[in-house]
């Protein structure tokens, strides 16, 4: 199934169309890198270069549309050096149409038409398009796959096939995601964004799995554990026994692997339910939910067990934190308006 073209929430924020050709190219680079990191680029065409950028923002997170044909863009140590390389993301690169060959980490694939590839900003890269392409990327935070998946050099540029199951099922979460976004108040938008990477992280450690040599086994088990974590915090019946029936190895084979990284399965799963419930807290997006309602997403089962752990782990009762936190938040806006220039100055 192809990803759905249409998408009214992204906006056109570059076209070619009506500009001089020997601006479009230099302009296009100035957008583009913009959008993702500082490259070095060239047209392998002859004709006039033609391109477009559509963009959408959604829960925290930048969707870009890349539309052209025939180009060359390349990471390399000079531009990873560049003072405005961002190193606190990595980007999903879905291919919409067209091919794309690309090399990063030892690695090289020909992408075709709903495969998809993280593209990590902190390490050289090269994608080449001959033809036309169409490529969505998505800029997601990489604590949010390294803390699930290890190491992003274990997975950047590792082709995930379009037609398996999960990746389906990814690209048409996303591609709605993309259609009804503006339309989400911004609790839920992110929400579904957390759920759509949580299904980007399930494609890649099914991906992982699928050719690790032996000695990598153990830790791509654990990191299909943690992967499955994440996509299952708020679920009450999760703990150590369903974990391990979901990855497919006995509970005492999985309790060994956690040791073995220094970690016990249900501290893992704790943590995890913690950590997000206290971004919840913070989050002024949240505000809305009570602490019941917030910890129940959250995998608690009651309020006084959340109340308990959540003091033990940050020092605070839920309730104080959240007060805490949207202090901190308040305060930082009210002294940003403070600074800001006055209208007409």
């Amino acid at each position: 199934m192809p990803f759905v073209q249409a998408a009214p929430a992204m906006q056109t924020i570059f076209s070619t169309a009506g500009m001089a050709p020997k601006n479009r190219f230099r302009r296009w680079r100035d957008v583009s890198e913009d959008r993702i990191v500082p490259m070095e680029q060239a047209y392998l065409g002859e004709e006039a270069f033609d391109a477009t950028i559509d963009a959408a923002r959604v829960g925290g997170v930048d969707f870009t549309k890349f539309s052209f044909r025939n180009l060359r863009a390349s990471t390399t140590p000079r531009t990873l050096r560049h003072e405005n390389h961002r190193t606190d993301h990595l980007f999903v690169s879905m291919v919409l149409s067209g091919t794309v060959r690309a090399d990063q980490n030892d690695r090289s694939s020909t992408d075709k038409a709903g495969d998809f590839a993280v593209r990590d900003t902190n390490t050289p890269w090269t994608i080449e398009h001959n033809g036309y392409s169409e490529v969505l990327a998505i800029a997601v935070p990489r604590e949010r796959l390294e803390t699930a998946l290890g190491s992003a050099r274990t997975f950047a540029g590792l082709t995930v096939d379009g037609d398996l199951p999960a990746t389906l099922l990814a690209r048409s979460f996303l591609a709605n995601l993309l259609r009804e976004g503006d339309r989400l108040p911004p609790h839920s938008a992110e929400r579904m964004v957390g759920i759509g990477i949580d299904l980007i992280v399930a494609c890649l450690a099914e991906r992982l799995a699928q050719d690790a040599p032996r000695p990598m086994h153990g830790t791509l088990v654990i990191q299909r554990a943690k992967a499955f974590i994440e996509a299952n915090l708020g679920d009450p019946t999760l703990d150590p026994p369903l974990l391990a029936a979901a990855v497919g190895v006995s509970l005492r084979r999985l309790q060994e692997l956690f040791h073995e990284h220094g970690q016990h399965i249900a501290d893992w799963i704790w943590q995890r339910r913690l950590e997000a419930a206290a971004a919840r807290l913070a989050d002024p997006g949240c505000t809305h939910l009570s602490i019941g309602t917030l910890a129940y997403s959250c995998g608690f089962a009651n309020q006084a067990h959340f109340a308990r752990r959540f003091k033990a782990r940050y020092g605070l009762v839920p309730s104080e934190h959240r007060h805490a936190a949207l202090m901190s938040t308040d305060k930082v806006r009210k002294r940003s308006r403070q600074l800001s220039p006055a209208c007409g100055s």
